[in-house]
């Protein structure tokens, strides 16, 4: 049996190879006493070859791993030699204290000439920061998630968070800003909040009369259901302008961009996010962000993006009086070649032909996609990379909702129209059903006159702040089909929001309509109609594994 073969358990019960081990304590022989015990502050060993980075600023760290790429020094002599002092003979810095040995200094003057004197903008990738953004607008929101990668969002949920709570100032929480003062602003908002505050209880009190505690279910998973069911009803009353809280985590190369971005918006919040947030980050990944809104770099960029954006939409064709449009997804342009681009580019890696020599092989389609995707046993296998050959251009009209929702997937291209009134808004069936939707129907429908009003006076950007989140907009997502399937089988699911669902089931509808032996392995898309408590069976789970982890509680 041969070396690779066997693993050996380390000092602390990690495997590792026994070649790999002897080379990791040939390499701790090359440290002093002192200086594995400073190098055990901050890496999770001191003598194999995988190693995690600990207790060290975000600057230092991408710093470290820059300059690793350009020495022949393994990477803990590089940290000892170019980023921590020495420490006396004897003294053993403890974890958790102060840091006297982290030359943070020495950090920061290398970004400074590998960004600024070099160009180098991928090393910015390499550290990162969490940045909190609070009572923001759901358009700000917007374009705060609006980041392909780079930036991972996390923001407060509509159906897990009543948004009927007044502040300290007695107000319903929505953006007011010097650029909406206008006369119908804020009693508009304070009227659908008010639907909103004086519909909630009584909907769900409803909801749970209707579905009532079964069997073996706790009160905790009920009640959680159950109020859950009712804001997603309610959640269409809700403005555009309604405050929210995020969690960004980002590297420094996607903030820097999304700062750029933030100062080319058309929305005075952004523009004031983008200093407020530059101001933040600058005092924890200062280097990364730098040229964000600088005159030499930044601030050219962002005109760049204001001016283009101005000119083209002085060129877009517009209707002078917009028709309302059902809810629904159109397949605007598809692959015709798709099979053969997929099928070869499944057998390539496993071929000596060149690509355009195996797109003319005949071979059975639906041998190979099931060589491909029979043992995907859940859909958190994720589709193989082949399928990305294929791509496809889908129109969505929905509401702002679930635009909300769907615009998180960040592996594909889309764009939207503004929000307005125009194309109408949804009513949830399960209102109707309650006897319900008459007050719902009365205020969307006083907001859609009060957004007449502010667009005439305000223009369309400003007013969207006023548009509920039912009312309908177009958006379009060109997707490759690995992300098809990644978005129908993850919103198909009956637990998702009823409008998002329908979403996924009609885009999954339309690439079966033209490609039905690609898609013919996603069987983890969900075409069924739900409940009417789709949360009840995920309450359910979340019990269980409640359970298993000694009668904790879940916070919702």
């Amino acid at each position: 049996m041969s070396d690779a073969d066997v693993a050996i358990a380390g000092s602390d019960g990690a495997p590792t190879m026994p070649g790999v081990q002897a080379e990791g304590a040939r390499d701790a022989a090359e440290f002093s006493d002192s200086e594995r015990a400073l190098l055990g502050r901050y890496l999770t060993n001191v003598d194999r070859r995988v190693f995690a980075l600990r207790n060290l600023p975000e600057v230092v760290k991408g710093a470290l791993f820059s300059r690793y790429s350009r020495t022949e020094k393994s990477l803990r002599r590089v940290l000892l030699d170019e980023f921590l002092s020495e420490p006396a003979a004897g003294i053993v810095p403890e974890s958790g204290g102060p840091d006297h040995f982290v030359d943070v200094a020495r950090g920061e003057d290398f970004y400074q000439r590998v960004l600024v004197g070099y160009g180098d903008d991928s090393v910015a990738e390499l550290a990162g920061a969490h940045l909190a953004v609070e009572r923001v607008s759901n358009l700000a929101a917007k374009a705060l998630e609006d980041s392909r990668i780079g930036i991972s969002p996390l923001e407060k949920s509509t159906r897990y968070v009543r948004f009927d709570r007044r502040g300290p100032d007695g107000r319903f929480p929505y953006h007011r800003g010097p650029e909406l003062s206008h006369a119908a602003y804020d009693p508009a908002m304070e009227a659908l909040f008010t639907a909103y505050s004086e519909m909630v209880m009584p909907l769900t009190d409803r909801v749970r009369e209707a579905h009532p505690m079964e069997p073996g279910e706790s009160e905790r998973a009920w009640k959680s259901a159950t109020r859950a069911n009712a804001l997603d009803l309610l959640r269409g009353l809700l403005p555009a302008a309604t405050l929210t809280n995020l969690g960004l985590y980002g590297n420094g190369r996607a903030f820097e961009y999304l700062l750029t971005k933030l100062a080319a918006s058309d929305l005075l919040e952004c523009r004031d996010l983008a200093g407020e947030m530059h101001a933040e980050l600058a005092q924890v990944i200062p280097a990364f962000v730098r040229r964000a809104l600088d005159d030499r770099y930044g601030a050219p960029a962002a005109a760049y993006i204001a001016n283009a954006r101005r000119r083209t939409a002085e060129l877009a064709p517009r209707r002078q009086s917009p028709l309302p449009a059902p809810a629904g997804v159109r397949l605007v342009e598809f692959d015709r070649d798709a099979e053969r681009r997929v099928i070869a580019a499944a057998l390539f890696p496993y071929s000596n032909l060149p690509m355009d020599e195996l797109q003319r092989v005949d071979v059975d389609v639906e041998t190979v996609m099931s060589a491909l995707m029979d043992d995907r046993a859940n859909r958190r296998h994720r589709a193989p990379r082949a399928l990305e050959q294929a791509h496809y251009t889908f129109e969505i009209t929905a509401n702002f909702g679930a635009y909300r929702d769907l615009q998180r997937h960040r592996m594909l291209t889309q764009q939207r129209q503004a929000l307005g009134t125009s194309l109408g808004y949804d009513v949830p069936a399960d209102l109707t059903a309650y006897g319900m939707d008459a007050r719902f129907r009365t205020a969307v429908e006083q907001a859609a006159t009060v957004h007449e009003t502010l667009e005439d006076a305000l223009g369309s950007s400003k007013a969207q702040y006023a548009v509920p989140l039912a009312f309908r907009l177009r958006w379009y997502f060109r997707a490759s089909l690995r992300e098809v399937y990644h978005l129908c089988e993850l919103r198909s699911g009956p637990e998702g929001h009823p409008d998002y669902r329908h979403v996924a089931q009609e885009m999954f509808r339309r690439v079966r309509e033209v490609h039905p032996k690609l898609v013919a392995h996603a069987r983890f898309v969900d075409m069924g109609h739900g409940d009417h408590l789709a949360r009840r069976a995920s309450e359910r789970r979340i019990d269980r594994k409640l359970a298993e982890l000694g009668g904790q509680t879940a916070d919702r």
